[in-house]
């Protein structure tokens, strides 16, 4: 997977959050994740917004937390 992020300044999430584009090291394209205030939406592949997996912010924290 080839995720990258750099930025020294916040980005502020705004009503429609935040979208990364996710390759696969060929470059080839695995999906999108979008990353709102209060949700986090897998979208596979060519999945239009809305119609990915969504869950709740706090339950993801909870899963990374858990798996220190």
């Amino acid at each position: 997977m080839k995720v990258e992020l750099e930025i020294d300044k916040p980005i502020p999430l705004g009503y429609r959050g935040v979208l990364l584009k996710i390759t696969g090291t060929n470059g080839k394209h695995v999906g999108d994740l979008r990353v709102g205030r209060a949700t986090v939406e897998w979208m596979k592949g060519r999945t239009r917004e809305g119609n990915g997996k969504k869950i709740p912010m706090s339950r993801l924290v909870e899963f990374l937390e858990s798996l220190s």
